[in-house]
Order: structure tokens, then sequence, then C-alpha cells
């Protein structure tokens, strides 16, 4: 069976996946090494462009030879590579697809360009023999996208954020509150001690007729109504005032991707919705769209926890589909930092 190995390095992860699989049989993934710069990054606040690059140089070779090692393989077994190459940050782009391109041209085998976005999209059927026609919500900290699925490759988008992603509110707003980075684990871990009632904050779009996502006046109404109690400072002192915080605005996030994603699943006849990226890890999130989707007669998919992340083993997986349909990239093709998936 074709074998694949596959690398993302479009932001602050480094990761190196291996995949094996073939038309109508389950993938199986052989190795999935991820590296993270979390702590790297969390003291500045966000990530820094030229750390990432820098240590995605840093420790992209031991992860391949980790996998390598893991998957027992050799590189000449390979039958074919596959890298991110947008959407991301430009100079962590160029660290994971030069190196796959050198392999692939050391070796004679094929070199498959992948979306990121396409990555998350497929990320709920990893491992299952085939991907059936689906609505997709993708909600990532730079990503909110729906979109109408018929098959890998066949995507419609429907609607996406006009201003913030859902995922970059929660950091926005995480930091407001004084919480570390990344805010959106941070948030959730300080909702569980909230009420979500305690501020009324708006959902925006959430019935306007089309599939589009606003964030952003969200975010600024936890602003102002965090300016009206009083001194910031001493606010962020009181435990149960930032909870109550938290809670609130994590419960108008939550209406509004259930909303607005329920109605389009009803609207387009989907019975199945899947969801991916790192905000669809939040348990909250998960529950409140399998209540809704039992109510609603729509099945509900989620990525696993180790993929909902940015990780390799869904680039792979995408490669190799794309692998198997005859697919070849140019290898003197180049990245894209703004890449669009539809």
């Amino acid at each position: 069976m074709p074998t694949l190995l596959a690398i993302e390095s479009s932001c602050d992860e480094t990761a190196v996946s291996i995949v094996r699989g073939e038309t109508g049989r389950a993938t199986e993934v052989l190795a999935s090494e991820v590296s993270s710069q979390i702590e790297l990054h969390r003291v500045h606040g966000g990530v820094v462009p030229e750390l990432a690059s820098r240590n995605h140089s840093l420790r992209l070779r031991p992860l391949v030879e980790q996998a390598l090692e893991h998957a027992e393989l050799k590189v000449s077994d390979l039958d074919a590579f596959a890298a991110t190459i947008g959407p991301g940050l430009a100079s962590s782009l160029l660290i994971g697809s030069t190196a796959a391109k050198a392999m692939a041209c050391a070796t004679g085998k094929p070199f498959i360009a992948i979306n990121h976005l396409e990555g998350h999209l497929l990320s709920p059927f990893v491992g299952e023999t085939r991907v059936p026609p689906h609505l997709a919500l993708i909600i990532s900290g730079g990503h909110t996208l729906l979109l109408n699925v018929e098959g890998p490759g066949r995507y419609e988008k429907l609607g996406g954020t006009r201003d913030d992603a859902a995922g970059e509110a929660y950091d926005k707003v995480g930091k407001m509150l004084g919480l570390p980075y990344p805010g959106g684990p941070e948030i959730e871990k300080t909702a569980h001690e909230g009420d979500p009632t305690a501020f009324a904050f708006p959902r925006s779009m959430l019935h306007d007729p089309h599939d589009d996502f606003s964030f952003s006046g969200l975010k600024t109404a936890v602003l102002y109504t965090l300016q009206d109690l009083g001194d910031p400072a001493e606010v962020l002192m009181d435990r149960k005032k930032v909870a109550d915080l938290s809670a609130s605005f994590q419960q108008a996030v939550i209406e509004i991707l259930v909303g607005k994603t329920l109605r389009a699943a009803r609207r387009g006849g989907h019975r199945l919705v899947a969801l991916s990226g790192g905000v669809s890890l939040n348990q909250t999130l998960r529950k409140a769209f399998e209540a809704a989707g039992s109510r609603h007669g729509v099945r509900i998919a989620f990525a696993p926890p180790a993929l909902c992340t940015d990780n390799a083993a869904m680039i792979a997986f995408a490669g190799l589909l794309r692998h198997l349909s005859g697919e070849v990239s140019r290898l003197d093709g180049d990245i894209d930092p703004n890449l669009r998936l539809a």
C-alpha cells in the first residue's frame, strides 16, 4: 500500500506524520509527531514569526527521524511526500514545504502541496474508508469557515468570518481577562466556575439570513463591559467576575456557532455535520452541538482531540487522498500565506 510522509509547519507547531492506505480501505497512521512551541511564545502573549520559523528549522529533522523510527521505515520506503503550503506564516510554511520537496526530489517520488484548511476539514475522517458528503465547520485560531462538502476536493464555501475568527476572539478576550496564552483553553477552564447568563453579550449575525460570522463586536463588548465594571486591575483580581465574563463570552460564541451551523444544515438537508480545528476541542461547545444535533436529527462528527490542533496526520491524510487520485504538485510551486480553500 502507498505510504506517505507529511510535514505541517504553518504556524507554531512542527509536525511530521506517516500514513499508509489505499482506496476503499481505512488509512493507517504509522507515526504522528508534534513539537509544540506554546511555552516559547506564551511569554510574548502570541506567536512571534521569527521565533517560530527558527524553531521549525531546529526541530524538523529530529521529528522526521523520530517518525521514521516509529514507523520502522526508511526514507527510501516512502512513496510520496506532502507539506502544508498555506495558509499560514510565510517564514514557517517555507521550512516544512522546502524539506518535503527536498526529500521528494532526492528520492524521485511525488510531492503533494496541501491546504492547511483542507487538512482540518478532513481530520474527522482520518482512519475511515471514505469522506461522505456533509456540512463542515472549521473553527480555529485564524479561521471560522462553513462549507458544503461533496467529497475530497469538492468544497463549496457557504460562509466565513468577516473579521475575527472564533479562536482569535478567544485569545484576545483571554488576554483582556489576564489569562495565559493561548486564551481558548484558559477561558474554557475559567468559565466552568462562572455564570453564562451574568452578562448579556451580543450574538452577532445569529439571525441574519447569510452564513457569515462576526466576533469582533462580541470581543469589543467584553472590553467595554470590563471597563464599565471599574478599575480593570481590580476587576481582574475578582475571580468570580473573570469567571462570569469568561462564561458569558463563551456562551455567546457557542450560540452563534451552533445556531448558524444547524440552520445551514437544515437548509441544505444535511444529516451529518463535521467539526474541526482547535476550538472544536472545547467540551462545552461539543456538548452544545451534540444536543442541538440530537434535537434536529443531525449527526455531529468531531476530529479526535489529537487531530484538532495543528498536526501532520491530517495533512498526510489529505495528501494520501490526493496521491491516490493521481495528483502531483510542482516542485517549483510556491507557498501561499493567504491560500483559500473554496
